[in-house]
């Protein structure tokens, strides 16, 4: 039974391949075309799932599609009725794309894909989110929480997942949105919505949250983690370009202006930023002032979270739980979710975003609709496609690049590991690429965690970023619970996928300052088993310096898609300062 799951047209288009219940590929359309959270029909995507799987379009049995495009234009053109005359811009826009494109997907699907009408099945959004999580889990039973923007009318779902069936039994309905809510906030604070939501969870920890009264005078918020938002403070249901409107203004002050510098007395002032401006202090209390707004409006995202999760359990009972949707990928409160609530263990797979829709629409109708047995865990992330080391050597020759090869495996590890504790940066290409927006050891950029300077080496050399983005530490799992003061956090899925933040031991914030955000770290413990060749380079790394961590950042230049071929690694290599490059077993030095 061959299943291709299909998530497009709002953003992070994905394609993924299930067959006879098991996930043989999954991509994001971003790393074939090279456009950031391409949004397009995953074309590409698809091609190469198909022809991982060894199949054409024509052995499909079933593409299903990550939600219900009809239930989705209701929610738009009723919105856009309820709103008249204010929402007449998003009428006008509504029928431009709707009824030109995005109404007709089965149209598409055939089109695009060459299969027949009555192999094509649509599956509810948050159906497929719930989905995409509990499938892929090891859990038998679980109870089931997803919470995003918004899809056809649901924002956040909860329920229970049993065996082979996910059954969804409450919900919230736009415009009440926790993650329209946090979105309202990231547009605010000068970033853009959908993509600088992780960078709002990035600068809160170097503020406090001294407007959580505010955040809360803009809903009314049950026990139970459900709330209605007072919609005079927002504007997201009829405007095209504003998320919020002069009554937030009015409460929380000017917004950000985008593209300005970030500091603080906590920052620092980075010496790529160049001379400091003249009014420095102005500017850096300025900052400050939109630090404690990024601290107030992710306090209140995790304490709506916590309220969730804990109703849940109450109503429920179980021990495990499965989340996803965009909001899963706030790990600062999955963190928490584990800390400070009865739930022990937490699965959300890596991409719970749009995304991993795909993987939810493919296995609901698998399991769901046609009932077949569950045989499938997701281990690790690396669904993308691989490029043999003959690739990449015929590339390298045919662009006259200068290459060595390490020779064996060992060899290969005792080189790298002394580039790294040199100090040096790697770009390191292994494998398959990942699938969500993680790199977790197939295309990442790591470095030595030792010293906190090297934070600014890497933001110098490549990635060109602000100072307050904190940088992951990959971490053997077997010592995870000796960095970390979460017990038991080297067995949670969670953290294989880089989606916990956990506080990290005093006594080890000095040795790790690199990958240490104002005392914790967003980890990736990794596997022996799922990640061989990723945890020997670290274990070596620890036997040469008695640090079994390494800082890992993804493969990838500001505004780019992480590397996929090794044609893309040169590239970002050679626009970067990274000192060396490893493609498989190749190596290019600068």
């Amino acid at each position: 039974m061959n299943i291709l799951g299909i998530s497009a047209f709002y953003h992070d288009s994905a394609a993924a391949l299930v067959q006879d219940g098991v996930l043989i590929a999954a991509a994001e359309e971003e790393r074939f075309s090279r456009r950031k959270h391409d949004s397009g029909f995953p074309k590409l995507a698809a091609e190469f799932c198909l022809k991982r799987g060894g199949i054409a379009a024509k052995d499909l049995d079933w593409v299903v599609f990550y939600e219900k495009p009809f239930v989705k234009f209701e929610r738009i053109f009723q919105t856009a009725m309820a709103t008249f005359p204010r929402g007449v811009g998003v009428f006008r826009a509504a029928m431009q794309t709707w009824l030109m494109d995005k109404l007709w997907i089965k149209a598409i699907l055939r089109e695009e894909l060459g299969v027949d009408p009555s192999k094509i099945a649509f599956c509810d959004h948050h159906l497929a989110h719930a989905a995409s999580s509990y499938y892929c889990s090891p859990f038998e039973k679980a109870a089931v929480l997803t919470i995003d923007g918004v899809g056809e009318w649901t924002t956040t779902s909860q329920g229970v997942a049993e065996g082979t069936q996910v059954r969804l039994t409450r919900e919230m309905r736009f415009p009440h949105s926790l993650g329209l809510l946090y979105s309202a906030f990231t547009a605010f604070l000068g970033f853009e919505v959908n993509e600088g939501e992780y960078k709002v969870m990035g600068m809160a920890p170097y503020g406090e949250p001294k407007h959580l009264d505010k955040v809360w005078k803009l809903m009314d918020l049950a026990d139970d983690g459900s709330f209605q938002l007072r919609m005079e403070y927002f504007k997201y249901p009829y405007s095209l370009k504003n998320t919020y409107n002069r009554n937030f203004v009015k409460l929380f002050g000017p917004p950000r202006t985008p593209e300005t510098h970030f500091f603080t007395k906590a920052t620092g002032f980075p010496s790529y930023f160049g001379e400091k401006p003249a009014d420095f202090a102005r500017r850096e209390a300025e900052n400050q002032h939109y630090a404690d707004i990024a601290a107030s409006i992710q306090k209140a995202t995790e304490e709506i979270v916590l309220r969730m999760a804990r109703a849940l359990h109450k109503e429920t009972g179980l021990p495990d739980l499965c989340f996803a949707g965009g909001v899963a990928l706030n790990c600062v409160a999955n963190g928490r979710i584990l800390r400070e609530t009865p739930f022990r263990r937490l699965f959300i797979q890596p991409a719970a975003g749009d995304g991993g829709g795909a993987i939810g629409a493919a296995f609901h109708m698998a399991h769901g609709v046609l009932g077949q047995p569950r045989r499938f865990t997701m281990r690790h992330a690396l669904w993308g496609a691989d490029y043999s080391e003959g690739d990449a050597a015929d590339f390298f020759r045919r662009e006259n690049i200068p290459f060595e090869k390490a020779g064996d495996e060992a060899q290969l590890v005792e080189r790298v590991v002394a580039a790294l504790a040199a100090k040096q940066v790697i770009g390191w290409h292994q494998g398959r690429f990942e699938f969500g927006p993680r790199a977790l050891g197939a295309r990442s950029i790591l470095a030595d965690p030792r010293t906190a300077e090297m934070k600014d080496i890497v933001n110098t050399k490549i990635k060109f970023r602000e100072p307050y983005r904190p940088f992951a530490p990959s971490i053997l799992g077997e010592v995870a619970d000796d960095y970390f003061d979460m017990p038991g956090i080297s067995k949670q899925e969670a953290a294989r996928f880089m989606l916990l933040v956990a506080p990290v031991k005093p006594e080890k914030q000095e040795v790790i300052p690199a990958v240490s955000h104002m005392g914790t770290g967003r980890l990736q413990a990794v596997d022996p088993d799922t990640h061989p060749l990723y945890h020997r380079l670290i274990r070596g790394f620890g036997a040469a310096t008695g640090v079994p961590v390494l800082m890992n950042t993804s493969f990838n230049l500001r505004g780019e898609p992480i590397v996929t071929t090794p044609e893309n690694a040169y590239r970002t290599f050679r626009a970067s300062e990274m000192d060396l490059l490893v493609v498989g077993n190749l190596l290019v030095r600068k």
